[in-house]
C-alpha cells in the first residue's frame, strides 16, 4: 500500500500561485484498490508527472466544497470510468460535494455522478468498503457539511483531518490513528479562522500520539517559515515522528503496518521524490 502526495499546498493564495502543488494525495493498494483524496487543481497532471495512472482509480474522496479540494474531480472521474463509458468506481464526499448544501456545491455534476456509486459520508458515520472501513470525522470549517476521513483496513488506521480548526473533541474523531495526515495552513503564532496552525497541530499530535504524523496543505506563511524546521520542533515537543510532506512524496505503508519499530529515519529513506 502506497501513500503519494500530488500536492502539499493549500488555501486560496498557494493554490492561485501554485507555490506548491495542490493535487491532493493517493492511497494505492487500499483493500487492493486505488483511491484519490481531495483532487484539487492539477491532480490529473501531477498524477502523470509522478508516474501514477489516473485510469486505474477505483474511487475519489472529496472532503468538502472548496476549490482546492475538488477542482479536478470530474476529469479524474472520467479517467476512472474510461471516459464515462463504464459504470465503475465510487465517489465519496460530504453532502455539499454530492448534493449541494445552501451556497456550497454540488461539486460533481449529475452527468459525472451517473456512472459511479455515490456515497455521502457525514461526521461519525462509518461505511464498509472492499477491504476497509471508512469513517467521516468532524470538521469546523467554512463548509458546514465538510468531513475528514479515518480509514481502518485491519492493519493500519489512517486519519486525514481535512480543513478544520482545532477543537477539544478533534482528538476523539482521530483517536488510535497510526498515521495522522493533517492540513496545517499556518506556522507557529499565525492562527487563522477555520484552519490549524502549527501549535494546534502540536496539541493534536500530543492528544493522539500516532506512530507518524504528516503535515500537508501549507499556506504562504507556513512555506516561508520552513516546514522541515516546524516538523523537527513538533517532533521534539511530542516525541512523535513528524514529517512535513513535499510534492511527490511517496511512502510505502506496508512497512509501517508490519514493523512497530519502523522509525522516522527509515521512513524518510523510504520517501522518494519521483
Amino acid at each position: 500500500m502506497d501513500l503519494s502526495f500530488l500536492g502539499t499546498g493549500g488555501g486560496r493564495f498557494t493554490t492561485i500561485s501554485q507555490k506548491l502543488m495542490t493535487g491532493g494525495f493517493r492511497i494505492d493498494g487500499l483493500g487492493g484498490l486505488n483511491y484519490h483524496f481531495d483532487p484539487g487543481p492539477g491532480a490529473l497532471i501531477r498524477s502523470y508527472q509522478f508516474g501514477i495512472n489516473p485510469s486505474i482509480l477505483d474511487g475519489i474522496f472529496i472532503s468538502h466544497a472548496h476549490t482546492d479540494h475538488y477542482t479536478d474531480a470530474e476529469i479524474l472521474i472520467e479517467a476512472m470510468t474510461s471516459g464515462m463509458t463504464k459504470n465503475r468506481g465510487i465517489i465519496i464526499g460530504s453532502k455539499s460535494v454530492i448534493d449541494g448544501y445552501k451556497k456550497w456545491g454540488p461539486c460533481v455534476s449529475k452527468y459525472h455522478k451517473s456512472q459511479s456509486t455515490n456515497l455521502i459520508l457525514g461526521s461519525n458515520k462509518t461505511k464498509e468498503l472492499k477491504g476497509f472501513k471508512i469513517k467521516g470525522t468532524k470538521t469546523i470549517h467554512g463548509d458546514p457539511t465538510g468531513v475528514g476521513f479515518q480509514i481502518d483496513d485491519g492493519n493500519l488506521k489512517i486519519s486525514y483531518t481535512s480543513d478544520t480548526k482545532y477543537f477539544e473533541d478533534l482528538k476523539n474523531h482521530h483517536k488510535k490513528a497510526d498515521i495522522l495526515i493533517a492540513n496545517v495552513l499556518r506556522p507557529f503564532g499565525k492562527p487563522i479562522h477555520g484552519h490549524m496552525d502549527a501549535n494546534e497541530f502540536l496539541n493534536l499530535v500530543n492528544d493522539i500520539q500516532p506512530k507518524i504524523a504528516i503535515m500537508a496543505h501549507f499556506g504562504f506563511n507556513f512555506i516561508k517559515a520552513n516546514p522541515q524546521k516546524i516538523a523537527e520542533t513538533i517532533k521534539k515537543e511530542t516525541g512523535v515522528d513528524v514529517i512535513a510532506s513535499f510534492d511527490g512524496m511517496n511512502i510505502n505503508l506496508d512497512k509501517i503496518a508490519i514493523d512497530s519499530s519502523y522509525n522516522i529515519i527509515q521512513l524518510e529513506n523510504n520517501c522518494k521524490n519521483k
